[in-house]
């Protein structure tokens, strides 16, 4: 049994095993510990899944980000990164997650959510490329790099480019 719950303090730990372990390398544990550290953070959208109610085995993160328009800034959110250990990927945990995730931010009022990841993968969770709704980022990752709308039609007629805080490292 899986249960989805918001990271507490004493997960930090398990959290970077686990972000440890997906990625083979520490950069999703330095960027998940800048950002925590930032005012970037959103606690509520900080979140494990535990394997039996005690086990962490996944985890995501998504946190605030900015979309500079025309017209000025507007908060946004970044899926990044979302984890699940190896020996439990492919059953669901990490849809889960993101379900949890994209379903946590729009109840908070997050309008959109960009994502860099793979194209294959996202548009299952209504994810498009980013270029369809007229937005550019830092990052030349053609259709990897990903929009999605959590209220309907809220980057109707806006263009402009994601800036990643200083923890993203670009």
């Amino acid at each position: 049994m899986i249960e989805v719950r918001e990271e507490k303090v004493q997960d930090h730990e398990e959290i970077s095993t686990i972000l440890q372990k997906a990625f083979g390398g520490e950069d999703e544990v330095k960027l998940v510990s800048e950002i925590r550290a930032s005012t970037y953070f959103v606690p509520e959208l900080s979140l494990v899944a535990l394997h039996n109610r005690r086990d962490p085995v996944g985890y995501i993160l998504l946190s605030e980000i900015t979309i500079s328009t025309e017209k000025g800034s507007l908060t946004s959110l970044a899926l990044a990164p979302v984890a699940v250990v190896p020996e439990l990927q492919r059953e669901g945990i990490g849809s889960m997650l993101i379900q949890e995730g994209l379903m946590r931010a729009t109840s908070l009022g997050y309008r959109h959510v960009v994502v860099l990841g793979h194209k294959e993968y996202y548009p299952r969770f209504g994810f498009v490329p980013a270029s369809e709704q007229n937005l550019t980022g830092p990052f030349d990752a053609g259709d990897a790099f990903m929009v999605k709308e959590l209220k309907k039609d809220a980057l109707k007629n806006i263009s402009g480019e994601v800036v990643y805080p200083k923890a993203f490292g670009v």
